[in-house]
């Protein structure tokens, strides 16, 4: 085992990287082939618009989408919606705030933040969003929404909440929701999905539709169909490695804050007893409460979410880990002498499998523009004050050759670098909530997702509360390419 430090300035948060070659289960010894018997599939519905995932992007899509006017079905494996910020127990939502401390990831975002009840929520107030003043950094920063000495919109939300806020946003819209549900694979004819297949305890069954919006996180769908898809990473980043998330109750955060800050001899000296006495080690993070702890758990690389024993390993090490971390902080960490392992996290932490090869691209090279798009149809906050927002192109949704398909969430069309913060929670509400208005919008005049005119999707978006770049400055660049072309 050996601790590799993370190495790209694109980091959000400061954290070591694990790479291990032991081994708790032995490879599998098969071999060969068996053939599937064909059969007949049962059709379970028809609909517009089928959703496949219920995370960030996937509830923003399907959301979007119903409130265009489309029939909406949200395939989910959980019993749950929110994906990794609710199963994952990821429920530090990143930065929605520009360096400036504008909002500029809204519409589903705002609002599904908007119906959170007050004490699910915890965060600076908007006085403060921009804020450079050393004591609220100070503050905000050990409480993960303050970066490079500016406070942020950056909350923490309480997961079991969030799983109901979402459940009953979409159910107010009209979506159909298909928990315990796994999308298998793509129905393709003639280079345009119609449909998925999906398992479930009912067996192998068909969902029809006009659109398909791949919110797997893994791109299962676009992979699935054929898609073109990029899978280059920069080993040893936090941003590709892989990890179970736990939270400990009982606690003190206040207590721990104080005393790390005031202390940094003595947390180093922690750290480095953690380290030598459980080998893979993570410090704690603020929940939405005081009293509960949150450990995104040691980020482990050279393993792949796309394979099942590798995903395996990661679970068999984490919850092993949770409570190591429990008994080590209890007996060592002020503010944790009475401490108890809370819950561990039912989806696995994944930040990096397979990006969509799309018609248009989010690429580093451009970050320093400060200029919208030909197509935007979302604006991101940039990874640092060294640049502007980063505008989305709905090009980075639309698949190179397949038709039917719209793709949102943690898989879009980017770079390695940009998928760094492309794939954060508040980045999938902004492109579930394009690709679920594209969809819509695709359904109603029967054509292909690529075909559908960008100022209707951001027509749309606006009439939803979403946050756009000026008209002006969008129109002024219809001689460049954009996806409808």
């Amino acid at each position: 085992m050996q601790r590799v430090e993370g190495h790209s300035e694109d980091r959000f948060l400061g954290s070591d990287v694990f790479e291990s070659s032991g081994r708790n289960i032995p490879p599998p010894n098969g071999g060969g082939t068996v053939r599937e018997e064909a059969r007949d599939i049962d059709i379970y519905h028809k609909c517009d618009v089928a959703v496949i995932g219920g995370g960030p992007a996937g509830c923003a899509a399907a959301w979007a989408a119903a409130k265009a006017g489309a029939d909406v079905t949200l395939i989910e494996r959980y019993n749950c919606l929110g994906g990794l910020s609710t199963g994952g127990l990821v429920m530090w939502i990143d930065r929605m705030t520009d360096w400036e401390g504008n909002h500029v990831i809204q519409g589903f975002a705002r609002e599904f933040i908007d119906r959170m009840p007050p004490e699910a929520v915890a965060g600076p107030p908007k006085t403060d969003w921009g804020s450079k003043d050393p004591m609220k950094t100070a503050y905000w920063g050990n409480r993960t929404t303050a970066f490079h000495g500016i406070v942020q919109w950056a909350p923490t939300l309480d997961p079991e909440r969030m799983k109901l806020n979402a459940q009953e946003m979409l159910l107010e819209a009209g979506v159909r929701i298909v928990f315990h549900a796994w999308g298998s694979r793509p129905i393709i004819e003639d280079g345009a999905a119609k449909g998925v297949i999906f398992e479930s305890k009912q067996g192998r069954t068909a969902l029809m539709a006009k659109v398909v919006v791949d919110t797997t996180g893994d791109g299962d769908m676009f992979a699935r169909a054929g898609a073109d898809y990029d899978t280059d990473i920069e080993e040893g980043d936090v941003h590709h490695s892989m990890n179970t998330s736990w939270v400990i109750g009982g606690v003190n955060m206040d207590r721990w804050i104080n005393w790390k800050v005031l202390y940094p001899d003595q947390l180093t000296e922690l750290m480095n007893k953690g380290r030598e006495q459980l080998g893979f080690f993570q410090t704690p993070y603020v929940s939405w409460r005081p009293d509960i702890a949150l450990f995104l758990g040691p980020r482990q690389s050279g393993l792949s979410a796309l394979d099942v024993d590798d995903m395996t390993e990661v679970e068999i090490r984490s919850h092993r880990l949770m409570e190591g971390h429990c008994r080590f902080f209890r007996e060592n960490a002020p503010g944790f002498e009475n401490a108890y392992s809370l819950q561990s996290a039912s989806q696995l932490g994944v930040r990096h499998t397979r990006r969509l090869g799309g018609v248009g691209r989010i690429e580093r090279k451009d970050w320093g523009n400060g200029t919208p798009v030909a197509d935007e149809v979302g604006i991101s906050p940039s990874i640092s004050p060294k640049f502007p927002i980063v505008s989305v192109p709905y090009g980075s949704l639309v698949p190179r050759a397949l038709d039917g398909m719209l793709v949102a969430g943690r898989h879009i069309s980017c770079d390695a670098n940009s998928h760094g913060f492309m794939r954060e929670i508040p980045q999938c509400w902004l492109t579930g909530h394009a690709a679920g208005v594209g969809a819509a919008l695709a359904a109603d005049q029967g054509v292909q997702p690529r075909a559908v005119g960008v100022a209707d999707v951001r027509k749309t978006l606006r009439s939803q509360g979403a946050h756009l770049s000026d008209d002006a400055r969008v129109e002024g660049k219809k001689g460049e390419a954009v996806a409808a072309k």
